[in-house]
């Protein structure tokens, strides 16, 4: 097991999971199906950045370069390679949505960053906490950091904004984040590459339903 800290795991779904809950008590933030959604759009985006997959007409379509390091997203890409279509965006959040949350907690156990809660059960009661509140903390203090340099912002950072606003963490960002933050993270969003702009407006779009049809 790794030992946890400020630098975190450099993987950006691990950071959502951490900006999606409470640094203490590990409470989240969102509606599971939001959670979920935002997450499998971390995985997804894992795939992307380096390559391994590209977004092409609102489809995920594997690249072969860069196979992955971890058993999540390794597992992700391997289930990807054995459909024989390429299938879009959206049907990969949803599939993914179920047991993202979950995935991306235990991988983050592993890095030494949450432990399972007292009383939680294997499977579907499983519930974690943060070991330190400070690392837990830590996604937001970069991407504030990040946001308020001079110079171009990393595009790892910038995609997690754009994820994190777009599944309903508003209230986070906002609350942390300095003044012209938001409005430098939109303009550094416009320059991404299109497959991740439609990745982060895809997940978007996911969430803003699944919200909807929750309310119903």
């Amino acid at each position: 097991m790794n030992v946890a800290g400020l630098g975190g795991t450099g993987r950006l779904a691990d950071d959502l999971w951490l900006l999606a809950h409470h640094e203490r008590s590990g409470r989240p933030h969102l509606q599971p199906r939001a959670l979920g959604l935002g997450l499998a759009g971390g995985l997804l985006a894992e795939l992307v950045l380096p390559g391994t997959i590209r977004v092409w007409r609102g489809l995920i379509i594997p690249a072969g370069a860069h196979l992955p390091d971890d058993n999540v997203t390794h597992g992700v890409l391997r289930t990807m390679t054995a459909e024989r279509d390429h299938l879009p965006v959206r049907d990969w959040l949803a599939f993914l949505a179920g047991t993202a949350a979950r995935d991306v907690a235990r991988r983050l156990e592993h890095a030494g960053y949450l432990t399972r809660a007292r009383g939680g059960l294997i499977g579907r009661g499983e519930r974690w906490v943060p070991v330190d509140a400070d690392g837990a903390f830590a996604p937001l203090v970069r991407v504030k950091s990040a946001l308020s340099a001079r110079g171009p912002v990393a595009v790892q950072h910038v995609v997690l904004g754009g994820l994190a606003a777009g599944c309903g963490l508003d209230h986070q960002l906002t609350l942390y984040l300095p003044a012209g933050a938001r409005e430098r993270l939109r303009e550094a969003a416009r320059e991404l590459d299109p497959g991740l702009r439609e990745l982060i407006t895809v997940t978007q779009t996911a969430v803003d339903g699944a919200l909807l049809a929750h309310r119903m």
